[in-house]
């Protein structure tokens, strides 16, 4: 195996292992902007699925639709995740937008398959005071969402949901990957906004569900600003 062969695999692993200190509930939402028809995305949809195995992360596949013209479209895009990606790259004053990205706890930005980068990323994230707390509990299709602030002057937020499916496998018959076929974890669906919260009392709120896929909640600084809260339901 060629040395950086060797030396990805080795880093992508060590992303399958928490580092001790990290809080279960304060995790680390990891976001990866990807495509079927990235050539350069497979190492990093890779390193997703490594981070899928840890408690304290939450990996999260959102394909975008922008490469559909260069001979396969993604069978996984929304124009709606292109949208997101692009209210990062203004809020970081960004003039474009790529694949593969990776941006973690809406806040820092990776460019590609950068295993070791990210590692220290998430370590960073973690290793910060949380400053909203948030709950949340399913009953039948109801899910309820709790979150209170527990420092001040967090600023308005928005309170968003979306679901995923934990694995798809998919065999690219055209364009840069043709003839591979692929795994794709944490596939993003169904991102909408449920509401928005100024922090000054406790939030509770539901929202209907349906389906047995995994639910998370993402607590957000308005206009694409930091991730400061964030649950899953799996």
């Amino acid at each position: 195996m060629p040395l950086f062969r060797s030396l990805f695999v080795a880093a992508a692993l060590a992303l399958s292992v928490p580092a001790s200190g990290y809080a279960g509930d304060n995790p680390v939402v990891v976001e990866l902007y990807t495509s079927q028809g990235c050539s350069s995305c497979p190492p990093a949809d890779a390193i997703l699925h490594e981070l899928a195995k840890r408690n304290d992360v939450i990996p999260l596949a959102f394909h975008v639709d922008y490469w559909d013209y260069i001979g396969w479209k993604d069978l996984f895009a929304d124009p709606a995740h292109a949208k997101r990606q692009r209210a990062y790259a203004a809020q970081g004053n960004r003039r474009s937008i790529y694949t593969p990205e990776i941006i973690v706890n809406g806040e820092t930005d990776i460019v590609g398959a950068k295993p070791m980068v990210l590692s220290k990323a998430i370590t960073d994230h973690a290793e910060r005071t949380p400053v909203v707390g948030v709950e949340l509990t399913r009953n039948g299709d109801t899910l309820t969402v709790q979150a209170s602030v527990l420092e001040t002057g967090v600023g308005p937020m928005i309170i968003q949901m979306l679901r995923y499916t934990p694995e798809k496998i998919t065999k690219i018959k055209r364009g840069e990957n043709a003839g591979k076929t692929l795994t794709y974890t944490n596939v993003v669906e169904g991102l909408t906004v449920l509401g928005a919260w100024d922090g000054v009392s406790p939030l509770s709120m539901t929202a209907k569900i349906d389906g047995d896929k995994p639910v998370v909640v993402l607590i957000q600084n308005q206009n694409a600003g930091p991730i400061l809260a964030a649950g899953v339901l799996r």
